[in-house]
Parts: structure tokens; sequence; C-alpha cells
């Protein structure tokens, strides 16, 4: 019986919900000092004096270190295509650029004694006005980096001209928000640093890191310390939660390894909350200017959208972001002609990075908001315009006018299925009925149907099997778990090609030391890529195998089979007589005094492009304008399923992320930069109070492009639910003539929103 596509029980889960797990801070050593950074509190400033003198000399003190005292330089940005003339140092030495940015770091003996040391820290600020908005931004008037001469950090430029929408009987247009967001891992960042002498007399830093990507880490960190990558370690144990944040190559991770080299001590740094809040990059903010275009029977024929993408303080990742946007603009649709341009700006926040989708929510917020706006124009279920508009199945392998080469896709599948398990055509009367009746709430039902690009640079991945001479395995991968299940899944593959029992193979990832190479996780491309690399590193394994079979079995190797259902290697038509995989792993020991092993890189034939339809059923009070999720229906297909019940873990995941988007989460600033929304009580972090039980329906549409015909499914989730319960929620105020409402689509807003409407029917 094959064990990919069984619901195995994560083998992670027991330590991790007893015991617990071990994480960078528990892992210090007891002599390890303390960092504590001393961040600007102003949002936009020339620093005209750091004085440490005061806190140099606290109790337990160490030292006291600013950009100068530790030589840093301002660098430009590590991505060429960002503005190179924006350079910062790791450590703010000219200006300040938004509040939370990194000043000083003092070094002392107990975590208490350096914060309260920070507090004596004189910073000298001459106030600048504060850019906090994109739009503001783009005027130019302010400028974060002067000598840049601008706030544009990157830029895709228009290419439609003013025929774009030339036969198009309606066109619609949009100016709205896809609003900011804090990743909010349940552990925060942490790092400790040490470093060694080597047998060869240099030195050796080993850095213990809450990221994910090792390897990633570990090249940024050689770099920064101006060494080789094979003087630097890095260990990532447990991590708990990453969402695309914790990348690595933080200023505060650099500067803890600078600092522990200058003092010749291990140095250990973990962030507050609130620090998690103000320092860990954001997510989102973009803002389109979109219009739509087509005919009155639902067919549309044109898109066009321009986003203004808030970089937040720093040009970075999350500048860049807007050309993974215009990768999947189109979304599931084929549209005639579409155009995506944008602009990225900096700006006096905290600079947005790679969060749960990394552009891709964003582009199918846009285009789904935009596809609901035209259906309501031309009167026709908004259901039915997507319908009518998807890609066919038999087009595929299909490009899109943005560039997208998708592999394969069942649009309109998924989208029936949903239809069928809600009794869609139940809810719309019911919807009739609640309109007629005031003393009932209000029901709205939204659609969403998106496409994702998972591993959109196209990343290749390490993975490699040991058998042991017991006849056990450990798989060594470079992809790099912090939630996500590989321990199990990769398991899953390795006992499926091997027949070595699954529950007797160890996953091993995180240190790079033990792991040789490898790409981590993020872009949603750890099965498809790391579960392939262990995939054909099985299949080299048992080619070996068969190899040592031969010999102990006296046959040609060609005639050696496995049997996987006993992890056994027989003569083809004699399987009484046959050696163990403990057998073959033992011979190889004896021969030639090193384990069975085989590794493999995997390189994809591309990204793949997993996909799903949802539908959210809202119910919105009359009185106050609060929104309850009733039901989310969600079809999201990933290609094969190694494991379902991770899948739908990772699904439950990303739509509980998804409403809350769409709801309640959102971070703020005032007018002057100042951030208002910095630890749990302010910040709407949603619960399992707020969110119902999700109904998720299993579709497996394969692809070509790797072995397991898996595709992405960590943020598929979070792309499909967010437009969702957006559209749902305009859904239910469409009777009072309500077209668009800005997310978050709080309680205040929808209020205001109901109530004006209602005034302005009145006065008509």
């Amino acid at each position: 019986m094959s064990i990919l596509g069984t619901r195995v029980t994560r083998v992670e889960d027991p330590d991790l919900l007893t015991v617990g797990g071990f994480y960078v801070d528990d892992l210090a050593p007891a002599d390890g000092l303390h960092a504590t950074f001393v961040r600007s509190v102003m949002a936009h400033a020339q620093l005209t004096g750091i004085d440490t003198s005061e806190a140099a000399a606290a109790p337990g003190v160490v030292a006291v270190f600013t950009a100068t005292d530790l030589g840093l330089e301002a660098l430009p940005p590590a991505m060429p295509m960002l503005n190179q003339d924006m350079k910062r140092s790791w450590l703010a030495s000219d200006r300040a650029r938004y509040v939370g940015e990194p000043l000083a770091v003092v070094v002392s003996e107990t975590r208490e004694s350096g914060v309260d040391a920070a507090e004596l820290v004189v910073v000298d600020y001459e106030p600048l006005p504060a850019v906090v908005s994109p739009a503001e931004a783009l005027q130019n008037e302010i400028l974060l980096f002067p000598e840049a001469g601008t706030n544009v950090a990157f830029a895709i430029p228009p290419s439609a001209d003013a025929s774009f929408f030339d036969g198009c009987e309606v066109t619609v247009s949009l100016r709205f928000r896809n609003h900011r967001l804090a990743p909010c891992p349940l552990e925060p960042r942490a790092t400790v640093a040490r470093w060694d002498t080597m047998d060869d007399g240099r030195e050796h830093l080993t850095q213990w890191s809450s990221t994910q990507n090792a390897h990633g880490t570990r090249d940024t960190l050689a770099a920064a310390m101006g060494v080789e990558t094979d003087q630097v370690r890095v260990i990532c144990p447990d991590v708990g939660g990453g969402f695309g944040a914790k990348n690595g190559g933080y200023p505060e991770d650099l500067v803890v390894s600078l600092v522990a080299r200058r003092l010749g001590r291990p140095v250990r740094w973990a962030e507050t909350r609130s620090e998690s809040m103000l320092g860990l990059v954001h997510g989102r903010a973009m803002d389109f200017d979109a219009t739509i275009g087509g005919s009155r029977d639902g067919r549309i024929t044109a898109y066009r959208c321009h986003a203004t993408q808030d970089g937040g303080g720093q040009a970075a990742i999350g500048s860049v972001l807007p050309f993974i946007s215009r990768t999947v603009a189109c979304g599931v649709y084929d549209f005639e002609r579409a155009d995506f341009s944008a602009n990225s700006v900096v700006t006096n926040t905290m600079p947005v990075g790679a969060y749960r989708g990394a552009g891709r929510p964003e582009a199918a917020a846009a285009v789904e908001r935009m596809v609901d706006l035209f259906a309501a124009e031309i009167g026709m279920d908004p259901a039915e315009v997507r319908r009518r508009n998807f890609i066919k199945p038999e087009a595929f392998p299909f490009t899109t006018p943005t560039g997208a080469n998708m592999d394969s896709g069942e649009y309109d599948k998924a989208l029936q299925a949903v239809m069928d398990h809600a009794d869609y055509a139940g809810l719309r009367v019911e919807q009739e009925r609640r309109r007629n009746n005031p003393t009932t709430p209000l029901l709205g039902l939204g659609w969403s149907a998106y496409v994702e690009i998972a591993n959109p640079i196209g990343n290749g991945e390490f993975g490699s099997i040991e058998v042991r001479p017991d006849g056990s395995a450990l798989v060594l991968t470079g992809s790099s778990s912090h939630g996500q299940g590989h321990h199990t899944a990769f398991a899953q593959v390795a006992s499926e090609i091997t027949g070595i029992p699954f529950d007797r193979i160890e996953v091993h990832h995180g240190d790079t030391d033990e792991v040789p190479r490898g790409g981590g996780t993020g872009g949603s491309k750890s099965l498809q890529v790391g579960g392939s690399a262990v995939f054909q590193a099985s299949e080299a394994a048992v080619a070996r195998a068969k190899d040592l079979a031969g010999d102990l079995l006296e046959a040609n190797p060609a005639d050696i089979v496995l049997d996987t259902s006993a992890g056994t290697f027989s003569v083809t038509g004699t399987p009484a007589i046959a050696v163990s995989w403990a057998d073959v792993a033992g011979k190889a020991e004896q021969d030639e005094g090193s384990p069975l092993l085989a590794t493999a890189d995997f390189e994809p034939a591309g990204p793949t492009f997993p996909f799903g339809a949802h539908l959210s059923v809202v119910e919105v009070d009359r009185d106050t304008g609060e929104v309850t999720v009733l039901r989310h229906i969600a079809c999201d297909d990933a290609g094969t399923m190694v494991n379902p019940l991770i899948v739908e873990g990772q699904v439950h995941g990303g739509v509980a992320s998804g409403i809350a988007q769409a709801l309640m989460e959102e971070f703020s600033y005032d007018p002057d930069g100042t951030p208002v929304t910095t630890n749990f009580m302010d910040y709407a972090l949603v619960s399992a109070a707020e969110l119902p039980s999700f109904e998720r329906l299993a579709q497996e549409t394969p692809t070509s492009r790797n072995p397991l015909g898996a595709k992405g499914i960590g943020e598929s989730g979070t792309i499909g639910a967010t437009p969702a319960v957006q559209n749902a929620v305009i859904d239910a105020l469409a009777h009072l003539g309500v077209r668009h409402i800005d997310m978050p689509t709080t309680s205040e807003r929808v209020w205001r929103t109901m109530n004006q409407a209602v005034q302005a029917d009145n006065e008509q």
C-alpha cells in the first residue's frame, strides 16, 4: 500500500505539544552576553549625536556600540534592480528613517541591565517631516535619501496605450488599497553568535538563528563578516513561525555577530513583541489604480492595473514584490489584454518584505475585486462572470499576457465543487429573504478564484538519504521547516521509494555543517523541490542498493527487484531468497568503509501554479456593521498531495490569516509616522473566536514539472480567502448601492458605509 496520499499524523507534534520545542533563546550559552538595541523614536530625523557614555558606565554593561564605533559604512541595496543610491548602514548613523530603526547596541551581562542601560543612551535628533503614505512619497517633495533624488526605489513602466480599452462595451475603474500587515510569528526573532578558532588557525562563527533559510543566512553572514562560507556555521533549531519574514540577514543578526567578534564572547539577542512589531518586515502595503473592461455578456477583454508599493524606510525585497504581482496579475482569467505597472517608493515606516504570499495575495485581491466590480456593473452573478472568463483546461500549458507560463489548471471544476457543496442557489434565496426582513442580519456571498506562482524564482534544492547498517535511514534536506511538517512529508516520500518503514526514517535540516547546501523555505516551494530532491536521492539509493544486493545474491543487478512492501531485495522470480536494507547497507560499510549514501540536487522544470476557488458567507449586523464569517468553503488544488492532513492544516492556517486581513488586521501609523499598533492589545490579531470551522474540498491537478506532481500549498489559503471575504462584505451591502469598501472591513467602516448609502438613498 502506498504511503503517499495518506493522512499520516505529523511526527513533529508530540514533542511540541508535550515537552515543547528547542528554540534559539533556549540554547544560548550560559556565558553569553546580552544585546539590547537602542531604536529610533522618530520616524524621520537627522542624527546629530549619540551619547553612550552614561550607558557604558551603567552596572553590568560591557560595551555600547554605534555605527561609528563598529566602523559601519552605508551600503547600497543588495538587489541590483533597486535604486543603488538608497544606501544604509546596519545601525543608522546619519539619519533615522522609521520608528524602531536600530541606532546603537548595548552589550551587558544580563538582559535586565541592558534594557536599563539602553534608556541612558542620549540621541540628538533634528526632526524632519515624515513621509507616511505612498502618495506623499511619489510627490518627491520630502526625500528619505536626498542623494537618490527620488523616493522611487523600483518601477515597472506601463505598456498600455490610449487604445487599450477600445472595443469594450463596459469599463469600470477603482482606486483601492491592500493595507499593511505585521507577520506576528509566535516566536519573535532571536540569534546567538559565538566565534572560535578553527584547526587551521582561521576564525570561525557559529550562529544560532531563528530563520527560514540556514544556508542563505550563512552566506549573508560570511559576506558581511568578510570570511569564507566554511568559516560560518548556522544552526536553525525549532522555529516558531516565519511566514516569509524570517529570512535572516537583518541588521540585528549582523551586528550581534560583529559585536561577538569584537568582544571575544558569545552574544545573544531575542526581541520583545513590540520590537518584533517594529523591526520585523511588514507585508502587503500596496495601493491600486485599476480598470477592467469587456462586454455585457460577461466577457472580460482588457485589464489594467497600476500598483504603488510602499517599501517602507529601506529599499529591499519588499520593493521588488510588484514584479511577482505582475506575473500573476491576470489570475485564472483568459484576458486578451492585460497590463500591470508599478512604482515602489520608500516611506518613513517599517520596511516591507516577503509575507505569506509575497506579491501574489496582492495581485489576487486586485483582480478579484475588479472582476466583482465588473459583474456588478453588468448585473451578472459574479460566479458566472468568473466561469465565462476562466482559462480552459485544454489550453495548458498557458502563457498569460503578463508572462506567467502556467502548468495546469481545472478552474471551473473547483468553482463548481464549491457551488455544489455550499448550495449556492439556496444561499442566494436566503440572501434575498434577509434583505426583505429588516429584523435579520444581512447576508453576503463573496467569491475568489485565484492562481499563485509557487517557487517563483525557480530555485532547486538539495536532498540526501543515508541507509544505516540497522536498516534505518537519515534524510537530509536543504529546505527548512518552521511548522510545515517537513519531517513527516519527506519521510513519506523516502519510505514510498525505498520501502523502509516510515517510522525508521529521520529527517534533519537547518544545520549548515550537517547539510552541505540548501535554499531554505519560502514561496511555497518545499515539497515540490525539497521533496523532489528526496525522491531523486531515494531512487539513487535504490539503484546503488541493487548493485550491492546483486553481489550478495550473486546475480546481475539488472535482475534485482525491490519489494517496497517488505523492504527487501531479491532476484526476479525468486522472492523467497532476499536481502534487506540492513544487509546491503552493511555490505556498503564493509566494502567501502562508508555508508550507503545517495544525494540529489533537484532542478525544477519551472515554477508551479496552484489554484483554487473560495466562497465566503458572511453576516452583517444592520445596527453595528459587525461582520461575522458564517461559512468559508475552500477548494485549493496543490497538485498531487503527499499528505492530505498536512495540506488541510496549511489551508486552515492560510485561510485564518486571509480572513484576518479582510476583517481586522492592520498595522497603522499616525500622520507623523509614529506606529500605533505595536502590540497585541492594539494590533487586532485574529483568534479562533472570530473564525468559523472551515469547509475544505479536495482536488488534485498534478503538475509535470516535478516527479511528485506536487504544487505549493503554504500560501494558497491566504491568497484565496482575503478577496472572498472582502467581496462577501460588499455583496451584503450591494442592494444599498455599495460598490466598494476598503479593507479591513471593520465594524466602524462597514457601519459608516451602510449609513452613508442609506442617507444617499433617502436624499434622492
